[in-house]
């Protein structure tokens, strides 16, 4: 290893064997204290308490009441001229001169989105297309949780495996809409039943009516949909807040997943081991255990700090404002269409590819179309969900992050890892294992960004499915 490391150190240039030599110094005492995190982080517990809550009105009464109930989507003449009104009295600001998507929503490319919206978009025609799959309510907790489920058609000597989807925000179950059809009516030997549930404050699902509604209890409340739909053992699959549930789902009942596959990645590794590896995988990446692939993601061409850091820096300003105050900016956005669409539909631009923010039109229509953004939007609009959503984040940051028990368990169930490139950060699987101990798949994904199931169905689907095949053995 030292010849190797001596050899390649020859290769570099002064500057570069300099900034290798001043790091190098942290090398023995960063190789102690990553060994010791390995060694603590196996002595943590491997399951989290379920516990119990109630988020409903009111006090808990005795017994829950478990019937699940056909659900469609609905709407009105009423609703949608109330939509249009409120679109017609929009006041739009002229935005500054070759800008792009750099200060938010263009608001030239907005007034094409809305004046299509205003005179193109028909929402009686999305909702049949919304409820072309079975939908359905159940009472969980206090409240009525939206659910879509898939049967796939029966197939002699096809497989099916129960999965369940879980989407994040500022998304809704709309986004698995591309990918249903390719897991429940797949020719393979292998087809998913698939539940596709609405987080309680999201679209179709009622909002708590109490405060503390975190992931760990969204993951409760879906174990007990699961369990209520007569599963004992299934596959869940996530990425943004739904990669987030759907871990803390592993974690609190690891004999009910079979496994979990995820397209947004969390890095649990952290101190002196993030920092050796980051220090010299840039130069060494075989001495960290990085591939070319993770030093072309995490470094590009502007280095770790700019590509991570100050990026993450520029797109999280909604976080803070969400973790914080949500109400104060929820109000604004769900009284006003416009401003609401503007608020989503930047995530959908800048997310899919962080380059989409010096297009005017922020790259928008390269990989949807306006009539499916537009559907996620009045799913948010007609069920003024936009500020139990942003609830969410203050739920879940108000407590030290650190503190939360989820964060200091590991995750064992079979884990399956998909790595998009545009996702806005890229978590390298040395970084990964320090959380998921029993890795089956890490795929580097050739395009895509954080909607995976939006973007790229086929993709994830494909993914997904080599992701079962080698937990069952097929």
């Amino acid at each position: 290893v030292w010849k190797r490391f001596a050899l390649a150190l020859s290769s570099l240039d002064p500057t570069q064997q300099q900034q290798l030599l001043v790091a190098g110094s942290a090398v023995a005492v960063g190789g102690l204290l990553t060994c010791y995190y390995w060694v603590y982080q196996g002595t943590k517990t491997k399951r989290i308490p379920i516990g119990d809550g109630w988020w409903g009105a009111g006090e808990k009464p005795q017994s829950e009441d478990e019937k699940v109930f056909p659900f469609q989507v609905q709407t009105s003449d009423e609703e949608i001229q109330d939509l249009y009104d409120r679109i017609d009295r929009t006041r739009y600001t002229e935005p500054l001169k070759d800008t792009g998507f750099q200060y938010g929503f263009n608001s030239t490319y907005l007034k094409k989105v809305v004046s299509h919206w205003r005179h193109q978009f028909n929402w009686k025609k999305q909702i049949a297309i919304l409820n072309k799959y079975p939908q359905f309510k159940t009472n969980i907790e206090g409240l009525d949780v939206h659910f879509i489920h898939v049967r796939p058609p029966h197939r002699e000597g096809q497989r099916v495996l129960p999965l369940m989807l879980v989407h994040g925000w500022p998304g809704s179950v709309y986004e698995f809409y591309r990918i249903l059809p390719l897991l429940t009516n797949s020719l393979d030997s292998l087809a998913f039943e698939v539940i596709c549930p609405s987080i309680p404050g999201y679209g179709f699902s009622e909002a708590p009516h109490k405060q503390g509604f975190d992931t760990l209890a969204a993951a409760r409340v879906f174990h007990k949909l699961m369990e209520r739909l007569g599963f004992s053992d299934y596959y869940l699959q996530g990425g943004d807040w739904g990669s987030i549930i759907t871990t803390n789902m592993a974690q609190m009942k690891p004999e009910c997943v079979k496994g979990l596959h995820l397209n947004m990645l969390t890095n649990k590794m952290r101190g002196f081991g993030v920092l050796f590896s980051i220090l010299i995988g840039r130069y060494l990446p075989w001495l960290v255990g990085f591939t070319r692939e993770d030093v072309r993601r995490l470094f590009g061409s502007v280095g770790f700090m700019e590509r991570n850091f100050y990026e993450i820096i520029r797109e999280t300003g909604y976080l803070h404002i969400q973790g914080t105050k949500p109400d104060s900016a929820g109000y604004g956005v769900n009284d006003s269409p416009v401003g609401l669409a503007a608020y989503i539909l930047e995530k959908f631009s800048t997310w899919t590819d962080f380059n989409n923010r010096d297009l005017e039109d922020g790259g928008l229509e390269r990989k949807f179309t306006l009539d499916d953004l537009l559907t996620n939007i009045m799913i948010y609009w007609t069920t003024g969900s936009i500020v139990s959503s942003m609830r969410f984040y203050k739920e879940n940051l108000k407590t030290n992050i650190d503190n939360r028990l989820d964060n200091n368990t590991g995750v064992y169930v079979p884990t399956g890892l998909a790595a998009f490139p545009n996702e806005l950060m890229h978590v390298p699987q040395l970084w990964a294992r320090a959380k998921f101990r029993n890795i089956y798949s890490y795929s580097y994904m050739p395009r895509g960004g954080h909607f995976a199931a939006f973007e790229e169905p086929q993709l994830l689907a494909d993914d997904l499915l080599q992701f079962v095949k080698k937990v069952e053995k097929l």
